[in-house]
């Protein structure tokens, strides 16, 4: 089993900066939402009746392919930076780690599968890869899906029956996160979540639903899961994301070709104060993290790789850096931590191109 150190410490399949249009897209995500139908959803269930589903889930997780490598953690005693360790590591939502009722969560190793339990339903299963990859993303989580060990609530008419009727019928959440610093930088950003909402698809923050942009990281994701199949619903989505990744590339360039020396400086600026800082917040960091990680795409940047700062957005989290030190820290600490991380693992690694 994982512990919470090892896994601040380690770097899941989804941050490796690999699979198609990698260079912006940083990693699929599908999310089946289901429940059993012999208890009620979690907003009228007993506490009795949310541990006896959190025991029934946890014993038949067994089934899963990949159920000799799962760590399950049960969210109950589990140390609130160890539970904010998860969030930021995109194992858990929020929510589950905010409540005071019987949940838990199951990952494996390279954190490309997460089972929650009593989240918002009683078990949102999800699969996580690096790059645009929703194709095996659904082919794994098709495995994943627990449909012979389980009785989900299923309705002939609706399909699978949800707590919040946007998931109702296929019960898949279906998201890509992009970074998108050029189209930020270019103002034209609007013009793509005003393109995006056309075709029935969301636009979300870093950490998902009601969470604002930060590093210029973007989720894409289909709002309804009723009236289409899940490979529509997949289709739906990979139609879309490569013109977006082609939108950000043409600003890119424009940027490059235009205004070569004032991109020059922002990424070269950012990743000096980066070098330099003694002190820096998480969302300054976010954002100068954001134009190292351009200037890596784009060929200024020739000794850091993607992995090492896709790695870094997450590592400087708070309770990341918390679970490191092996101690709380207030945000004046973590401030400092946070600088010291950065500048042990940038000091020396960053050439410029000529």
């Amino acid at each position: 089993m994982m512990q919470m150190r090892d896994l601040a410490k380690s770097s899941g399949e989804w941050l490796k900066g690999a699979g198609p249009h990698s260079d912006v897209v940083i990693s699929s995500r599908i999310r089946l939402a289901r429940n059993l139908v012999q208890f009620p959803f979690l907003a009228q269930a007993t506490r009795d009746q949310k541990q006896r589903v959190l025991d029934i889930i946890r014993e038949r997780l067994v089934a899963v392919p990949e159920s000799s490598k799962l760590t399950f953690v049960e969210l109950t005693a589990a140390d609130p930076v160890d539970r904010s360790l998860l969030v930021e590591r995109h194992l858990i939502s929020r929510e589950l780690a905010d409540g005071d009722w019987p949940r838990g969560v199951a990952f494996c190793e390279t954190e490309t599968i997460s089972i929650m339990v009593n989240e918002e339903d009683h078990l949102r299963m999800q699969v996580l890869r690096s790059g645009l990859e929703l194709a095996d993303a659904w082919r794994q989580i098709d495995r994943v899906a627990l449909e012979a060990e389980l009785d989900f609530a299923f309705s002939a008419q609706l399909g699978y029956l949800t707590a919040c009727p946007t998931n109702v019928g296929t019960g898949m959440r279906v998201s890509v996160m992009l970074h998108l610093p050029a189209l930020v930088i270019t103002r034209e950003i609007e013009k793509v979540f005003q393109a995006v909402a056309k075709v029935n698809l969301a636009v979300r923050g870093l950490y998902g639903e009601g969470t604002q942009a930060s590093g210029d990281f973007y989720q894409i994701s289909n709002q309804r899961s009723l009236g289409k199949s899940e490979l529509q619903i997949i289709e739906n989505i990979e139609s879309v994301v490569p013109r977006i990744v082609e939108y950000e590339k043409i600003a890119r360039d424009r940027l490059m070709a235009e205004n070569r020396a004032s991109l020059e400086d922002r990424v070269w600026r950012a990743l000096g104060q980066l070098r330099a800082a003694r002190t820096i917040s998480s969302e300054e960091t976010m954002h100068l993290l954001s134009a190292v990680r351009m200037g890596v795409n784009i060929g200024l940047i020739k000794d850091l790789s993607i992995a090492a700062i896709n790695q870094l957005f997450i590592h400087i989290q708070p309770a990341h850096l918390q679970e490191l030190r092996g101690e709380v820290l207030d945000t004046d600490e973590r401030n400092v931590e946070r600088a010291s991380y950065i500048r042990s693992r940038l000091n020396g690694s960053a050439s410029e191109s000529h």
